[in-house]
């Protein structure tokens, strides 16, 4: 089904502008909550145990996680799984491990950012860790917005028949509009409505495609039939098998995440975050892997998909087996799910430029009140934004282009230098300085040159590399004395 035309229905449409209308009104109600910039960049480090744990995991997931892995399990089977098992992993003790570690280390009122706690451990006054990271995040993340952007003007341009300049520029101003009243706060609490949205498609929709089918087993024969492949997890091959494993690391270096950690109340609740989390993860995972082979048993040919798009069998699905209210609500998930991770990636970009370099590095620290500031974090997110919705509605293929970067230049560059620097003592500012460079290199060399001839996902060489150049350099600089 088209979303445009299942959207005719006016009660389809009425629970669809629901979900696009209820972030402003969750950014209404946490507006008062917002006084200082440690409110707007981590909630002024007051956030309950449930809230991070399915912010946390609701700003990773986006529309990957609904449209992406559903139309690879549509394509290649139950082999999908390894995409996840990845990074379930790693965040499970990534909340217990890293997350407990950076929220005590970051308790201080002074450090707010991903970047004040590189400057604080490692005592960089010249502000060389705060300046490369900066150019880092920056690159990276206003891409990954933009492409969210994009992925949001399309979700509209389908669901109401608008052009996807539109649709862009409404995502952009649906984002801000809470974002500019609540921060962090907004962007949080807004995740955890998208998550329960995410759920309860991921759950009802293929437990009711199967109920269709005549339950798993009937599923397994089907497939079988279609193609024994589908049913075999190793048919992926070794490098495609070990880049899915490997997605997971990339999730240490990821700043929208990290910032969860940092905003918790209490660091002892990281471990309750830690089970919620996983369960929540594990659940989504399980539904949007079964959203895919369910639709390839009951749709086998993507000729009955719009534009033979394997992706767009969540939404197909959902129009064949729900009522016009049901729609409109998982319909609204998708868009949900793409802007859960826009407004969170959002909102470091601003904290990157107005804090990080223009109130730390230009101003040494001395840029005005609090009152102040806000002000002008509200005014580099406007700016932010603007620059976002034009890459995403002018330039894609660079975006795009870029996106393919973001996840792995983050997680092998800012990754690297969070685990070293948060475990390992030895660990000093130049091999902090080599693992971001070496990170960021070796990602965009690899992906260029070698990521076709090995069939390997540049995160994991870059990540490595990155780990070895920070420790070598770590150890050359104290024999010298450095």
């Amino acid at each position: 089904m088209n979303a445009y035309a299942g959207l005719a229905n006016p009660l389809a449409l009425a629970v669809f502008a629901a979900t696009l209308l209820l972030p402003i009104a969750v950014g209404l109600w946490t507006v008062r909550r917002t006084r200082s910039q440690s409110d707007f960049y981590v909630g002024g480090r007051s956030m309950g145990r449930f809230v991070v744990a399915l912010s946390a995991v609701s700003s990773g997931r986006s529309s990957w996680l609904v449209l992406g892995l559903s139309g690879m399990a549509y394509t290649r089977g139950v082999g999908a799984v390894w995409a996840v098992v990845g990074y379930v992993l790693v965040e499970l003790f990534q909340f217990i491990l890293i997350g407990r570690r950076l929220r005590e280390q970051s308790a201080g009122s002074a450090v707010i950012t991903i970047l004040d706690w590189m400057e604080a451990r490692f005592a960089d006054r010249r502000h060389v860790l705060r300046i490369t990271g900066a150019a880092i995040i920056a690159v990276f993340l206003t891409a990954y917005v933009a492409a969210q952007l994009n992925a949001g003007g399309k979700a509209l341009s389908a669901a109401l028949g608008w052009s996807v300049w539109t649709g862009v520029a409404v995502s952009a101003v649906l984002i801000l509009a809470y974002m500019l009243l609540g921060g962090f706060v907004a962007v949080a609490f807004n995740d955890v409505v998208r998550a329960v949205i995410m759920l309860i498609g991921l759950v009802a929709l293929p437990v009711f495609a199967i109920a269709r089918l005549g339950g798993e087993r009937e599923l397994l024969v089907q497939l079988q039939a279609l193609d024994p492949a589908l049913l075999d997890p190793l048919a992926l091959g070794f490098g495609a098998l070990v880049g899915f494993v490997g997605i997971g690391l990339g999730s240490p270096g990821q700043p929208h995440i990290l910032v969860r950690y940092m905003s918790i109340d209490d660091p002892d609740r990281l471990r309750d975050s830690a089970v919620i989390g996983t369960i929540t993860n594990v659940v989504l995972a399980w539904g949007a892997l079964h959203v895919g082979l369910v639709g390839r048993a009951l749709i086998p040919s993507l000729d009955a998909l719009p534009g033979r798009d394997p992706e767009m069998v969540y939404l197909v699905l959902t129009g064949e087996l729900f009522g016009p209210a049901m729609f409109g609500l998982l319909v609204g998930g998708v868009f949900a799910a793409i802007l859960s991770t826009a407004d969170s990636q959002l909102l470091v970009v601003g904290s990157t430029i107005g804090r990080d370099l223009y109130e730390m590095v230009l101003r040494g620290g001395e840029a005005g009140g609090e009152r102040e500031m806000l002000r002008l974090n509200r005014a580099v997110l406007v700016a932010a934004g603007a620059v976002a919705v034009v890459l995403a509605a002018t330039a894609q293929d660079l975006v795009f282009w870029l996106v393919l970067f973001a996840w792995g230049g983050l997680g092998a560059s800012i990754g690297s230098v969070v685990i070293l620097g948060l475990f390992w003592p030895r660990y000093e500012r130049w091999g902090a300085l080599a693992s971001l460079v070496t990170g960021s290199a070796v990602t965009v060399v690899w992906r260029v040159w070698l990521k076709a001839p090995t069939g390997v996902y540049e995160l994991i060489p870059a990540f490595g590399a990155a780990l070895l150049a920070g420790a070598l350099t770590s150890l050359l600089c104290r024999r010298r004395g450095a």
